[in-house]
């Protein structure tokens, strides 16, 4: 009984120290590095898996097809063309403003009669509608009467003249009667001119003096050829110069105006005398020639974009103003490209832009290229391609599609 108290202290000893020995063991075996072999056999093992999970960089997409596929699919060599950089924008059609004339009477009055309506075509010179004019009654009136004292004066340096040759008169008489006469032939002339600015002729004016009749009425004619595009005229009337609304508005509609907003970073690309092509809805199959007359001085700050003002040639009359219209704008000179027609390019589920090219005919390969600009059917190949290869033109989609159809299965 002894004994084994005195021994247990000393079982407890040994049996902590086992305990630590196997921790010791086990963690060492945890920890230890690897040998040689292994760490090679586990590379080879991961880059197999990785080889497996993912396809190499450098591999690309081919397929075989058959006799019979092949005559589904057309194919070309690549071909160099043109590429001309244009920017575009929307816009509204509008008078030239320029040629836009609004006709007002110089001389207040009742209007009398109107002689055309909108949209009626007028040439310079026509009267447009004449008013009852009393500045006008008041310059004839004053023409008669100033042609009356230089009648009068006229006969009295007459009769003085023959009394002076006579002995009755004296030389001072003679002078102040040649002075009269002077006057009264200033006054005639000033007052014919005040009745000639009114419109009225030589031969009217002869005929009023010689009829010794005033005529009141007064004819508004139009200063341009062009189109009435509005009418405020009425019988009963009463125009004033200047004064809203004007009885006429005529427009010269051989040109016209395009009035477009573009963004503010296309603003450094646009020049005065550009050329420019318009389009409108209502003449789809038809463009309209014109060019760069007015560029915006300042940016709106609401909407960042900056006018661009075209005059547009219209020889037919068919714009109207208010129409939407677009236009295209060469801002660059011609670039030569490779260039694809537009069907043998086809854009994948992932956003890139690929081609078919094939050798023989028989076997296609898909090509990741880069897109430029597409103008006339044809698109820009900017990088991807080299001018010695064959691609397909028609039936690009359809390769597109078996491979995907491949891959699936």
């Amino acid at each position: 009984m002894t004994f084994f108290k005195r021994s247990l202290p000393a079982k407890i000893v040994v049996t902590i120290l086992a305990t630590i020995v196997v921790v010791v063991l086990f963690l060492a075996k945890i920890f230890v590095l690897p040998s040689s072999s292994e760490v090679t056999d586990r590379s080879r093992n991961g880059a197999r898996q990785q080889a497996q999970r993912a396809p190499a960089a450098d591999a690309v997409a081919s397929i075989d097809l058959s006799e019979k596929q092949v005559a589904a699919v057309k194919f070309a060599p690549v071909v160099t063309r043109e590429f001309t950089l244009f920017k575009s924008a929307v816009g509204t059609i509008g008078f030239n403003e320029n040629m836009l004339v609004q006709v007002f009477s110089q001389y207040p009055g009742k209007i009398i009669k109107a002689s055309f309506n909108v949209g009626d075509d007028v040439k310079k010179g026509d009267t447009l509608f004449t008013i009852d004019s009393p500045d006008l009654l008041q310059a004839e009136s004053a023409l008669l009467a100033s042609a009356g004292v230089l009648e009068l004066q006229k006969r009295t340096l007459a009769r003085v003249s023959g009394l002076l040759k006579a002995g009755g008169s004296a030389q001072k008489d003679v002078d102040q009667a040649t002075s009269d006469q002077q006057t009264a032939e200033g006054n005639f002339k000033a007052a014919r001119n005040a009745v000639r600015i009114f419109g009225k002729t030589d031969e009217e004016i002869d005929d009023i003096l010689s009829q010794r009749r005033v005529d009141s009425t007064l004819l508004v004619p139009s200063p341009i050829s062009g189109r009435i595009v509005t009418r405020s005229a009425a019988p009963g009337f009463l125009t004033q110069p200047g004064n809203a609304p004007a009885p006429y508005s005529i427009a010269d509609i051989s040109t016209m105006w395009m009035v477009a907003n573009v963004i503010e970073t296309d603003a450094p690309a646009y020049r005065l005398g550009q050329e420019v092509e318009v389009r409108v809805p209502a003449y789809p199959g038809r463009t309209f020639k014109g060019h760069v007359t007015a560029l915006g001085s300042t940016i709106d700050p609401n909407t960042h974009r900056q006018l661009v003002r075209s005059e547009v040639a219209d020889p037919d009359h068919l714009l109207r103003s208010g129409m939407y219209a677009s236009f295209v704008i060469r801002v660059g000179t011609p670039a030569r490209s490779l260039a694809v027609p537009v069907n043998g390019v086809v854009r994948e589920g992932d956003g890139t832009m690929t081609v078919w090219v094939t050798s023989d005919g028989r076997r296609f390969t898909q090509r990741t290229v880069k897109v430029g600009l597409q103008q006339d059917g044809w698109s820009q190949i900017l990088e991807g391609l080299h001018g010695d290869e064959a691609v397909v033109t028609d039936g690009a989609v359809f390769l597109s599609n078996k491979l995907a159809l491949g891959e699936a299965g």
